[in-house]
């Protein structure tokens, strides 16, 4: 199975000095199986913000390796800068990436605070989904006051630290640890002054001027500030939750603000990295208001970074700036990564996996693909520009689906070889049939999704470039086939299969998609054959 990750994204009070930020760059870098992703510093606010990945103990050696480092070399007593801030590591959350859970980056911030409270003894606050109390769940409730107000508010009963002292460190300050969703941190440039600027993140931003004056987007923390190396201002947001209220969003909040000021927006910042669904979601919403059809994610994703204006104070390259693209070396597990070759001769070894269920799920891709690719060859050409409106309907499923199932072929081999390795380390009955049952929901799944697809290649056998008939005609063929190879491989994960019930509907189930798809593949064939020039 794939491993566990956990994003950690530690916000460093030092954004000038290279050798400062270079020295904590490498106290992560260094430790082990961890991945530096990002070093994103800023002058004007005197902070940079670092982003890696590793696992759940790794993370967290990581940050407080980089905090030792951090206490001997940043001064807060000589600090200054846009950014609110309130210690030397002002804030560290810990966020799910892959196989873990708000749960897991819980744990990974009370040990962490725990530890830097004890050995570098500075005052740690919990927050986010680690909190101790609702009243400090949110950075600016913590950071009220920021590090000019600290010592003070440590000598409140209701302030005390989760861990270290309850009292000023003055070079240090103190420190937020948390555990949070993915968090965007993300710049809207105005030709204006900073005031302006706050002006409009008091607007939009959720907590408004203060009680009975909300602003107007949820989830979304806002301040205004200058940027004297650009000689721009900002609207500076942290966006917490993503789906909620998208980037599109924010950013034509803040244009429509411009222009009721007058003053011009300059295209927008992202701070850090961002999660590959967030650019996704921009481009559906640019592509349905501007009526275009994009089948390619690269292509989508350059449409969302064109139309926020996301290369504006510099290059913005996906594959470095995207955390999808830099934790994974492709959309691909090591199977479905393989040359043809490498996977035909994989599959004629003497070994029980990449078996059927894996060599179905890339007879189904290869299907719904030669399907997209009957589709593509009669969109945009002149002979079937009547058609165009319908590809545009069918094309994106079809496209996707392709897509979809290529993972199937090394999710089919991992549920096998976990099972395998449980029956051989003598687990738990009980977590055996679990691992069993997994063995036959994958096939079953796939099964389902290759079936989703029956609906657009009935309609695209209907009007298809008949230069492709045969493309399609195989097309049903190889789905046919894929959902076939998936249910045989239900049944067969099913025979030690223990729970009566679950084994009878998902045998049923199975029964009904193989026979749904010979009556499919059928239709497909008559449809093509029936066609004339």
């Amino acid at each position: 199975m794939s491993q566990k990750l956990i994003e950690c994204v530690p916000n460093f009070s030092e954004g000038r000095c290279k050798d400062t930020i270079d020295r904590i760059a490498a106290a992560i870098s260094v430790t082990k199986s961890v991945k530096l992703l990002d070093v994103d510093p800023g002058a004007s606010t005197n902070r940079t913000v670092y982003t890696f990945v590793g696992g759940p103990e790794d993370v967290v050696e990581a940050a407080f390796n980089a905090a030792r480092v951090a206490q001997q070399l940043i001064d807060m007593r000589n600090h200054s800068g846009e950014h609110p801030r309130l210690g030397a590591m002002d804030v560290c959350p810990f966020v799910p990436v892959r196989n873990t859970t708000t749960e897991d980056c819980v744990d990974c911030a009370r040990r962490l605070g725990e530890r830097l409270g004890r050995e570098l003894d500075v005052p740690i606050f919990l927050y986010g989904f680690a909190a101790s109390a609702d009243y400090r769940r949110s950075v600016p409730q913590i950071r009220s006051g920021e590090y000019e107000g600290l010592a003070a508010r440590l000598g409140q009963p209701e302030w005390r630290p989760d861990f270290g002292p309850a009292e000023s460190r003055p070079a240090w300050g103190a420190s937020m640890v948390g555990a949070r969703k993915f968090l965007i941190a993300y710049n809207i440039n105005l030709l204006g002054t900073k005031e302006q600027a706050h002006r409009i993140a008091l607007n939009i931003r959720e907590q408004g001027r203060g009680p009975g004056q909300p602003g107007r987007l949820t989830g979304v923390q806002g301040i205004g500030w200058y940027l004297d190396e650009h000689n721009l201002a900002q609207v500076s947001v942290n966006i917490l939750d993503f789906e909620v209220t998208p980037l599109h969003r924010v950013f034509k909040e803040c244009c429509s603000d411009a222009a009721k000021l007058g003053l011009a927006v300059a295209g927008s910042q992202a701070v850090g990295l961002l999660p590959l669904k967030s650019l996704l979601d921009c481009a559906e919403y640019y592509a349905a208001e501007e009526g275009l059809m994009l089948l390619d994610e690269d292509q989508r994703v350059r449409l969302a970074v064109d139309r926020l204006g996301l290369a504006s104070l510099g290059p913005f390259d996906p594959k470095q700036r995207v955390i999808e693209y830099l934790v994974d070396s492709g959309v691909a597990g090591p199977l479905a990564g393989l040359s043809v070759g490498a996977f035909v001769r994989a599959v004629g070894s003497r070994t029980p996996a990449p078996g059927g269920g894996s060599v179905s799920a890339l007879v189904g891709a290869l299907g719904v693909g030669l399907g997209a690719m009957g589709g593509l060859l009669t969109y945009g050409n002149r002979r079937f520009e009547h058609l165009d409106g319908k590809m545009r309907q069918l094309l994106p499923p079809m496209y996707s689906g392709c897509r979809g199932l290529l993972p199937f072929v090394d999710r089919d081999t991992e549920a096998f070889d976990a099972y395998m390795a449980a029956c051989k380390a003598k687990a738990e009955p009980a977590k055996q049939q679990e691992l069993l049952r997994d063995c036959a929901l994958v096939p079953l799944e796939l099964a389902r999704e290759v079936a989703a697809r029956w609906e657009q290649l009935e309609e695209l056998a209907k009007v298809v470039n008949l230069n492709c008939r045969s493309d399609v005609q195989v097309a049903a063929k190889c789905m046919e086939t894929a959902i076939f190879g998936a249910c045989c491989n239900v049944r067969t994960n099913l025979v030690s299969v223990e729970d009566a019930d679950f084994k009878a509907k998902t045998d049923a189930e199975a029964e009904e998609l193989q026979k749904h798809a010979a009556e499919k593949c059928q239709a497909v064939l008559k449809l093509l054959d029936d066609r004339k020039e």
